[in-house]
C-alpha cells in the first residue's frame, strides 16, 4: 500500500534542567529546540481546501505554534518533581503556589504559568524534560488536533526533538 508523508518543523528557545542527571545537564541551561512532526496518509484529500494534500502545512504550523511554541518558547520547562527548581520560580509569599501548579499538572498533564517570581514563563510537566519525554508529550498533545485539522485523513506518526544540531530524540508509537 502506498503512503504519503509530510513533515513540518518549528524552532523554539527554552530552558530546562534534568535534575537526576549525573553531569552538566543537571544545571540550568537552554536549547534552540527544533521540533519536527511527521504525518502520513494512505490517500490524499479528494476535495476542499486540502485537495491533494495529506494535511495542510499551515494547519500543522498553527497547531505546533499553539501547542508547543506558545507555552514553551522563551520559557522554562520544568519537571513537577523538581521541588528545588519550582521553589526558585515560586512568587514570594504565594502560599499554595506549588500545590496549585502540581494539581494542574496532575489534572491536565502540564501546567503553564507566568505567575512566577520574575514573571518568567514556566511550563511544568510530569516527567524529566528530556528530549525523549518532550517528543512523547508533544506527540500526545498534537495527535488529536492533527486528526481533526486533516478531517481524519492524516495520522501523526512521529515527533522529533533536536536539542542540538547533533542530538535528536524521536517518539513514534508502534
Amino acid at each position: 500500500m502506498s503512503t504519503f508523508r509530510v513533515r513540518r518543523r518549528i524552532e523554539i528557545d527554552a530552558g530546562h534542567r534534568i535534575m537526576t542527571h549525573g553531569s552538566k545537564c543537571r544545571n540550568l541551561h537552554g536549547h534552540r529546540y527544533v521540533v519536527e512532526v511527521e504525518c502520513e496518509a494512505s490517500r490524499l484529500h479528494p476535495s476542499g481546501e486540502q485537495t491533494d494534500m495529506v494535511v495542510d502545512f499551515g494547519f500543522l504550523k498553527d497547531e505546533m505554534m499553539r501547542l508547543i511554541d506558545a507555552p514553551c518558547d522563551h520559557g522554562f520547562i520544568a519537571s513537577a518533581a523538581d521541588g528545588e527548581l519550582l521553589a526558585l520560580f515560586a512568587p514570594q509569599g504565594a502560599a499554595g503556589w506549588t500545590e496549585s501548579i502540581l494539581a494542574e499538572v496532575k489534572a491536565k498533564g502540564a501546567a503553564l504559568t507566568t505567575s512566577t517570581r520574575m514573571g518568567t514563563k514556566l511550563y511544568v510537566v510530569p516527567f524529566q524534560p528530556t528530549a525523549e519525554c518532550l517528543a512523547k508529550h508533544w506527540f500526545e498533545v498534537l495527535v488529536a488536533p492533527v486528526r481533526t485539522r486533516s478531517d481524519s485523513t492524516a495520522r501523526l506518526v512521529a515527533v522529533r526533538v533536536w536539542e542540538t544540531p547533533n542530538c535528536m530524540a524521536e517518539y513514534a508509537p508502534a
